[in-house]
C-alpha cells in the first residue's frame, strides 16, 4: 500500500499526494472494516494500520483547521445550538449547488450514470457509520440511533434496506464503482465519514456529520430522484432517492431532537465538536458538488438528451 502522506514540492504533487493518500485510505478502510479472520502476519498489520492512521489523523486535523473559526462561533445552549445546526441546510457549504437542478431537468443518461457511480463510491455505508457511533452512548440517543438504524435496515425486510436499494441503481444503471475511478473527492468524503466514526475521540464529529446528511439529503435526493425518472429509469430502481427525497426530513427531526439537543444539554463543549464534523462533511460534499461540475460541464462534454 501507497506510503499514506507523502511530502509535497508543487501544487501538482501536493494534488497527487492528496490522491495516494486517499486512494490508499479507501482500500485499507474496506480491507480493515471486513469480517475477517486472525492473521499471521499481526505484527506486520499493526505496522501497517500506524502508518494508515498517522495518515488519517493528519488529514482530518487539517480538515478541523479548515472549519475551525466557523465552528467555534456555534452556540453552547441546546435550543440556540439546534437552531444554528438547523441553519446549515440554507446557509452551510454546498447548499443549493446548481448541479442538482442541473441532474434533475438537463443531464443525459450517460452523464447520471457517471454522477451514480461516483456516489457509489464514495458511499461509506450509512448504517455501518451509525452502528460505529452509537457505542457507548447516552440511552435516549441510543435510542434514536436505533429508530434510525432500523429504517436503514428496511424494519427487518431485505425489500426495504437502503445499502440494496443503491446496489440495485447502479446494477440497473450499468455502472461498477471502483475506486481507481473515483475522483478524490468523493473518496474524501468516505474517509472522512469514516474516519470519524471509528475513532472514538470524533465521536460527536460523527454524530454531527451524520445528523448534517440527513439535514440535507432531501432536497439533493429529491432533483437526482427527478431526473432518474425523467431519463426513464424504473421506480424500483430509483427507489433509493425517491426514499431518502421523504424519509429523511423525519429523520433530521429526531435526530435534532433526540440526539443532538440532549448531547449538548448534558455536555455543552461537544456543541463545537458537532459543529465541526456537521461542517467537515458540509465541506467534503462541497467539493465533490465542484469536482462534478467540472467534470460534466466540460465544453467538450454537452451531448443530446438519452432516454434509459
Amino acid at each position: 500500500m501507497a506510503q499514506p502522506h507523502p511530502r509535497a514540492s508543487s501544487p501538482r504533487d501536493a494534488l497527487e499526494n492528496q490522491r495516494i493518500l486517499h486512494s490508499s485510505l479507501a482500500r485499507w478502510n474496506r480491507a480493515r472494516l471486513s469480517p475477517a479472520t486472525p492473521p499471521s502476519d499481526w505484527r506486520n498489520l499493526l505496522a501497517l494500520e500506524n502508518r494508515m492512521r498517522d495518515g488519517e489523523h493528519a488529514f482530518i486535523l487539517d480538515s478541523r483547521r479548515k472549519v475551525a473559526a466557523r465552528a467555534e462561533a456555534a452556540p453552547e445552549d441546546p435550543d440556540a445550538f439546534v437552531l444554528w445546526f438547523e441553519a446549515l441546510k440554507e446557509h452551510g457549504p454546498g447548499q443549493g449547488d446548481p448541479l442538482f437542478p442541473w441532474l434533475a431537468d438537463s443531464a443525459t443518461l450517460e452523464d447520471m450514470r457517471w454522477f451514480i457511480e461516483q456516489e457509489a463510491a464514495g458511499e461509506a455505508g450509512f448504517d455501518d457509520l451509525l452502528a460505529m457511533t452509537l457505542v457507548r452512548m447516552p440511552t435516549r440517543v441510543k435510542l434514536e440511533f436505533a429508530r434510525n438504524f432500523a429504517d436503514e435496515m428496511g424494519r427487518g425486510n431485505v425489500k426495504g434496506m437502503h445499502g440494496p436499494m443503491l446496489d440495485a441503481l447502479v446494477l440497473a444503471l450499468g455502472v461498477t464503482p471502483t475506486i481507481e475511478r473515483t475522483l478524490t473527492g468523493p473518496l474524501e468524503l468516505g474517509n472522512t465519514m469514516v474516519a470519524l466514526a471509528t475513532n472514538r475521540a470524533y465521536a460527536f464529529h460523527s454524530v454531527g456529520a451524520l445528523g448534517v446528511i440527513e439535514l440535507t439529503a432531501p432536497d439533493r435526493a429529491l432533483h437526482v430522484a427527478a431526473g432518474l425518472k425523467r431519463l426513464g429509469v424504473s421506480i424500483e430502481a430509483r427507489r433509493y432517492f425517491d426514499l431518502h427525497a421523504t424519509l429523511d426530513v423525519r429523520h433530521s427531526q429526531a435526530w435534532n431532537r433526540e440526539v443532538i439537543w440532549p448531547l449538548v444539554s448534558a455536555q455543552p463543549n461537544c456543541a463545537r465538536a458537532i459543529a465541526e464534523g456537521a461542517l467537515m462533511r458540509l465541506e467534503c460534499g462541497l467539493a465533490c458538488f465542484e469536482a462534478y461540475r467540472a467534470h460534466l460541464w466540460r465544453p467538450d462534454h454537452v451531448r443530446q438528451p438519452e432516454q434509459a
